[in-house]
């Protein structure tokens, strides 16, 4: 139990803050949703429980994620916060189902009037506020993953380097990314039908806020596949390899793999090198990469082998730098 909890305090951050967040707007939209009946409230209500639920597990996910290798489980557990995404994300699922249907239901038989507007516009505007602020948060949280000095409107930064961030984060910044909209599309359509008595709408915006849903469920599903299935890190991929190549004893690179483990990168490398030297050697250059991997940015572990050169030439790929360290300050 006591390592349970130690793992515990090194889980995402930002997804608990926004688990806490969202459970409290799901309470109070539920509530709003009872004495005014409003589809679009119910709509909100339901994606602020989805969210809830969903980042609850990521970060219980992304904890478990840090747990040391065993003899067992030798690659260590990266890929549970994979797993994690690829489960909650089917809750997400049946309520944006959920939502769209409720929202086609009142999209087909609209209410006759709008009870407690003020009620529906106040639930709103304070879950605009907080999900805003857990957007800044996690947005500041993408930046700092990927060393990156936070300038100008952050949210907007932070998009650009999304998919180099934490499985766990960016969840977190794409939900709350479309319950920061769903909120807003939601008031503007309480307001709407109130002094246009077009009560139509709040169905119809109730359908897009599921669709809106489904997307986030899309992105994820697809990001956490190919996490759980085993990933190549593309751009670290060439970053490493260029690094390697720049050590005076590596003639070529035979083999490169950088591997995604949740959070984490692990390399397997087999270099050629020129057969006459010495093993005890080549020992201190293995020593000089390893060290010189592992403080690359996310890279845990490193599998390092030598061949003898064949004369022949692959590794070809140009001098680049992995997307999290271009614009550092």
């Amino acid at each position: 139990m006591g390592e349970l909890f130690k793992l515990l305090k090194d889980g995402n951050k930002p997804s608990l803050l926004a688990a806490f967040v969202n459970t409290f707007l799901g309470t109070i939209k539920g509530v709003a949703f009872f004495f005014t009946g409003n589809v679009a409230m119910f709509a909100e209500m339901m994606h602020s429980f989805g969210d809830a639920a969903n980042q609850f597990f990521v970060f219980i996910g992304s904890a478990l994620a840090k747990k040391a290798p065993t003899p067992k489980f030798p690659n260590g557990y990266g890929r549970i916060v994979n797993l994690v995404c690829l489960g909650a994300v089917l809750i997400v699922a049946i309520l944006s189902y959920e939502t769209i249907k409720e929202g086609w239901h009142h999209f087909m038989h609209p209410a006759t009037e709008s009870s407690g507007v003020l009620i529906a516009l106040g639930v709103l505007a304070i879950g605009i506020i907080l999900e805003s602020f857990v957007l800044n948060k996690a947005a500041k949280e993408v930046l700092h993953e990927v060393s990156v000095e936070p300038k100008g409107i952050i949210i907007f930064q932070s998009a650009k380097y999304l998919k180099r961030a934490k499985p766990a984060t960016k969840l977190v910044w794409m939900e709350d990314l479309v319950a920061t909209s769903g909120n807003v599309l939601a008031f503007l359509a309480i307001v709407i039908a109130y002094f246009t008595e077009f009560y139509r709408l709040e169905g119809f915006i109730s359908m897009v806020i599921g669709l809106m849903m489904f997307y986030v469920v899309g992105r994820v599903f697809l990001d956490n596949a190919r996490g759980a299935i085993g990933e190549t890190d593309e751009e670290m991929l060439v970053h490493i390899g260029n690094l390697v190549m720049e050590d005076p004893h590596v003639t070529d690179i035979a083999r490169l793999e950088v591997i995604k483990e949740g959070e984490f990168l692990h390399v397997e490398l087999i270099a050629e090198t020129d057969p006459s030297l010495s093993l005890a050697y080549l020992d201190d250059v293995r020593d000089h990469l390893t060290t010189l991997l592992l403080n690359q940015k996310g890279v845990t572990k490193v599998t390092l082998a030598f061949d003898e050169d064949n004369g022949e030439r692959s590794w070809t790929h140009i001098a680049t730098k992995p997307e999290s360290e271009k614009g550092m300050i």
